[in-house]
């Protein structure tokens, strides 16, 4: 990256708003000396939070742009779409779209910001739809999975479509020269699953994508496959399920650990082994997923997340950037959807 970039935040958004975002601006900028961060929101909101928390060589590489409206949580993304073209989040995706920002970071509502975005950036050639992928852990360290909700009726050519920009996204952050690449389904033999995950089974199949075949939702954690593909709905759900599951374990231990004295001098014990597991599997860690597809980088933070989550976020926006994400994908999906034709022998 030969320029110093620019990153465009929507301070206004989440369910804490201003204050995690700023903070996590701040933390942000003390490990990323090559970076720009644009605060977009309400000005006499982010004047004070950054003057508290900023340090003065901070202030050269931070500014604040004033939006005047903000996108409730539970606003319709048509509501927000017709009628807030001067939020946080719009503003936001503007300075992608002109130029001014090499991406955007939202903890919003995550149907604005895909409509929003979609409207403002538009999607790259032959990409019809635009997918969420977030990574997620994984025995084997970090296992990609796309779309996480994004779009809830799929065709077996979006799945392919998802396949090929998850492929690469991978390739590019991770640097996996070759992503493995698994299509969930509900068994893994070649019967198994409806017609939409047969007929992507076959074309992804038929691609040089580096294809391990079908997985089930036990192996999206096993780390055998660097990349998940789902239609939105079974990939939220594997999702949420995924994190109901975090939270039924660190429950359960906490409850063993404190049933008497002796379970409370184990817990003790293990105290070491217990921080480097929270520290492993923390969703703080994971928090930010890529809207691929699209013209522009946006990445979706957690509505909840705290400062730490939130800047991680930034950071994934800014390994995209690095890896130039975009024009990889772009040409990506030329090269499987327009593949060049075999001239005959004279």
């Amino acid at each position: 990256m030969s320029r110093q970039a620019t990153i465009a935040l929507d301070a206004m958004g989440g369910d804490h708003g201003a204050e995690v975002v700023v903070s996590a601006a701040c933390a942000f900028l003390a490990r990323a000396p090559s970076v720009d961060l644009v605060l977009v929101g309400q000005h006499d909101v982010l004047e004070p939070l950054l003057a508290a928390q900023s340090r003065p060589e901070q202030r050269e590489r931070i500014r604040i742009h004033h939006a005047s409206q903000t996108v409730g949580m539970d606003e319709l993304p048509s509501r927000a779409l017709r009628g807030k073209k001067d939020s946080s989040m719009r503003v936001a995706i503007d300075l992608v779209k002109q130029g001014v920002a090499d991406a955007c970071v939202s903890a919003g509502n995550t149907g604005a910001l895909m409509a929003t975005a979609r409207f403002v950036l538009k999607m790259l050639p032959d990409v019809d739809r635009p997918a969420i992928i977030s990574a997620m852990p994984s025995r084997r360290g970090r296992t990609h999975m796309l779309d996480l909700g994004a779009n809830v009726d799929c065709t077996a050519e979006h799945l392919f479509q998802f396949a090929v920009m998850g492929s690469e996204l991978v390739k590019a952050v991770e640097g996996v020269a070759r992503p493995r690449v698994g299509l969930l389904n509900i068994g893994q033999e070649e019967i198994k699953g409806n017609d939409q995950v047969r007929r992507a089974h076959e074309l992804i199949g038929a691609s040089n994508l580096n294809y391990a075949g079908y997985v089930e939702g036990d192996d999206i954690f096993m780390g055998d496959v660097d990349l998940v593909v789902a239609d939105g709905f079974v990939g939220n759900v594997a999702l949420k399920s995924s994190e109901g599951v975090a939270k039924l374990v660190a429950h359960m231990l906490g409850q063993h650990f404190r049933r008497n004295l002796w379970s409370r001098l184990a817990a003790l014990l293990a105290l070491p082994t217990l921080r480097a597991f929270k520290r492993q599997a923390d969703p703080r860690r994971y928090n930010g997923a890529s809207l691929l597809g699209l013209r522009g980088i946006v990445v979706k933070s957690h509505g909840g997340a705290d400062a730490m989550a939130f800047e991680n976020a930034i950071h994934i926006a800014l390994h995209e950037i690095k890896a130039n994400v975009i024009a990889r994908i772009e040409h990506e999906v030329a090269a499987h959807l327009n593949p060049v034709p075999v001239r005959a022998s004279a």
